[in-house]
C-alpha cells in the first residue's frame, strides 16, 4: 500500500509554508493566502549528486566594482525603452503581466525580432504553444525571416541546459507559470514551481549578464498570478492593460529597478502586431465631440511625459432617494470630494443629480491635478453650457474650495499649446514667473468659485 503524500500549506503571496491551514499567514499576515500542495521530495537517486548552491562569486568592495552607464540595450520600440527606462539592462530580469489576450507575446515577439536584427541572440521559450504557432504568429507581424531561437520547453533543467549551451543575449519565458521542475513533485503552476523556477531564471540572469523577460499569467483581481515573491525577485514589474474592446493597449511599470514607475507606454493594437502611438494627445482628442457640454480638455503627467486627455461629465435629475455617482477612470471617493465642494463652495445643486464621471480614451488619473477639470465638467453639464473647443483646465482643488499649484506647469502648457489650446484655467504657480507659450492666455483662479464663474456656468436650474 502507497504511502500517502504528505500535504503542506504555501502561502500565495510570500511562500511561507505550514504543515497546518491557517486564515491569516503567519509570514506576512495576509488573509486566505494559504493554499494546499503536497510536500515536495527530491527522488533519492539526485540527492547524491546535489548542485552546490550559490554562485562562487568573490567579494568585491564597491569603488572596484565597474558601473557602466551604457549598459542600457534598446529594443528599436520607443514606447517600450520609455517605460523600461531607457532600455533593456543586461542581466536583469523582467516581468510583464496582462490579461489574455491583452498582446503581451506579441509585444514580445516583436522585441525579440528588433533585437535579432541588431545581431543580438535571441531566445523566445514557449511553454504554451508550439515552434509553428509562434511561426504563423511572426509571419503576420513580418518578423517570420528574422534570427530568433525559438524553443517549445517547459522542464526546467532542459530549458536550463539550452540556456547554457547557446549562451543568448536575450530570452523570453511565455509563460512563467508553464515551467515546471521534473524533480518537484507539484503541479506547474503552483506556488513552489512559480518559485523555484523563477530562482533558477534569476541566477542565470544574474551570473550570465543575459536579460530574461518572464510572461506572467494574473488573476481575476488582475494581479500575477503565483506567490507574491516573484514580483520582488525580478528587477522590473511591467503590467500590459487594455480594454479588448479598444484598440488601445497601456504598458505601466510598477516596479523599475533602473527607472521610474510613473512612465506609460501607449500602443495601438493592430492587424501586423502592436504600433506605437507616438502622439498620445492628438490621438486621445481625435474622437472629442465639439460643442456639448460636459467635456473639458485636462493636461496629465505620466512620468516625465505630459498627456491631453478629454474629462467627461454628465449630471442628470435623480429619480433615486440617494443619487448614482458613476466614476470611470478616477477614484471615486476623490469625485465624491469634489462634489462636495462644488455644493458648498460654488453653490451648485447636485443634491438631486446622477452624476457620471469618465476619462475617455480609457486612461486612469490618479494626480489631484485633475480636480479642477472634474469640476468644470460637472458645472459644465449641470448648466448645459459648452466650453470652447481652445480651452483647458487644470489645478487642485481643497476642501475649501481654493485651487491650489500643481506641478510641471511650464510642461504642461506647453503641450496645450502645441494642440492649439489658447485660453488655460490654471491657479497662480508658487515660483512666480512662469514661460506662457506665444499666443496663450492664463486664466488665473484661486478659488472654484471663480472658475466656475469665469467660463459661465452657474447652473439656473435646481
Amino acid at each position: 500500500m502507497a504511502a500517502k503524500k504528505k500535504m503542506l500549506f504555501v502561502c500565495s503571496d510570500c511562500g511561507f509554508e505550514t504543515p497546518r491551514w491557517f486564515g491569516k499567514c503567519p509570514g506576512c499576515e495576509a488573509w486566505n493566502t494559504l493554499v494546499e500542495a503536497p510536500e515536495t521530495a527530491l527522488p533519492e537517486q539526485k540527492t547524491t549528486n546535489k548542485r552546490p548552491g550559490g554562485t562562487g562569486a568573490e567579494a568585491q568592495t564597491l569603488k572596484d566594482i565597474s558601473a557602466d552607464l551604457t549598459l542600457h540595450q534598446t529594443t528599436g520600440i520607443l514606447e517600450f525603452d520609455r517605460v523600461l527606462g531607457g532600455g533593456v539592462v543586461e542581466g536583469s530580469l523582467l516581468l510583464i503581466g496582462g490579461e489574455p489576450g491583452v498582446g503581451k507575446s506579441t509585444l514580445l515577439l516583436q522585441v525579440c525580432a528588433n533585437l535579432a536584427r541588431l545581431s543580438k541572440r535571441v531566445l523566445y521559450i514557449t511553454g504554451e504553444e508550439s515552434a509553428r504557432q509562434i511561426k504563423l504568429r511572426a509571419d503576420r507581424l513580418g518578423a517570420g525571416k528574422d534570427k530568433v531561437l525559438i524553443l517549445a520547453e517547459n522542464a526546467m533543467d532542459a530549458v536550463e541546459e539550452k540556456l547554457n549551451a547557446l549562451s543568448p543575449d536575450f530570452v523570453v519565458v511565455d509563460s512563467i507559470q508553464t515551467m515546471y521542475r521534473p524533480d518537484m513533485a507539484s503541479a506547474p503552476g503552483s506556488v513552489s514551481q512559480v518559485r523555484e523556477s523563477a530562482a533558477v531564471l534569476m541566477r542565470y540572469a544574474k551570473t550570465s549578464g543575459c536579460a530574461i523577460f518572464l510572461v506572467g499569467h494574473v488573476t481575476k483581481d488582475g494581479s500575477i498570478a503565483g506567490p507574491r515573491v516573484l514580483e520582488h525577485m525580478v528587477d522590473v514589474v511591467l503590467y500590459f492593460e487594455g480594454d479588448h474592446q479598444r484598440e488601445y493597449r497601456l504598458l505601466r511599470a510598477n516596479k523599475n529597478r533602473y527607472g521610474s514607475v510613473n512612465e506609460l507606454g501607449l500602443f495601438e493594437m493592430t492587424g501586423e502586431g502592436m504600433r506605437m502611438v507616438e502622439n498620445a494627445s492628438e490621438t486621445l482628442l481625435r474622437d472629442r465631440a465639439a460643442g456639448i457640454s460636459g467635456s473639458v480638455v485636462f493636461c496629465g503627467m505620466e512620468g516625465s511625459r505630459p498627456m491631453l486627455v478629454d474629462l467627461q461629465a454628465l449630471a442628470a435629475q435623480s429619480f433615486y432617494p440617494s443619487p448614482k455617482r458613476t466614476v470611470n477612470g478616477m477614484d471615486q471617493g476623490r469625485v465624491a470630494l469634489l462634489l462636495a465642494v462644488l455644493e458648498k463652495r460654488a453653490g451648485l445643486r447636485l443634491y438631486n443629480q446622477d452624476v457620471y464621471i469618465n476619462v475617455a480614451g480609457g486612461l486612469s488619473l490618479n494626480e489631484p491635478a485633475a480636480d479642477l477639470a472634474v469640476c468644470l465638467a460637472v458645472a459644465s453639464s449641470l448648466s448645459d453650457r459648452s466650453l470652447p473647443q481652445d480651452v483647458a483646465a487644470m489645478g487642485e482643488v481643497g476642501l475649501l474650495g481654493e485651487v491650489r499649484p500643481i506641478p510641471f506647469l511650464e510642461r504642461r502648457l506647453a503641450e496645450c499649446a502645441r494642440l492649439g489650446f489658447e485660453q488655460v484655467i490654471c491657479p497662480k504657480s508658487r515660483s512666480g514667473k512662469i514661460q506662457v507659450p506665444k499666443g496663450m492666455k492664463l486664466i488665473h483662479v484661486s478659488t472654484v468659485s471663480q472658475a466656475v464663474a469665469a467660463l459661465h456656468l452657474l447652473a439656473d436650474k435646481a
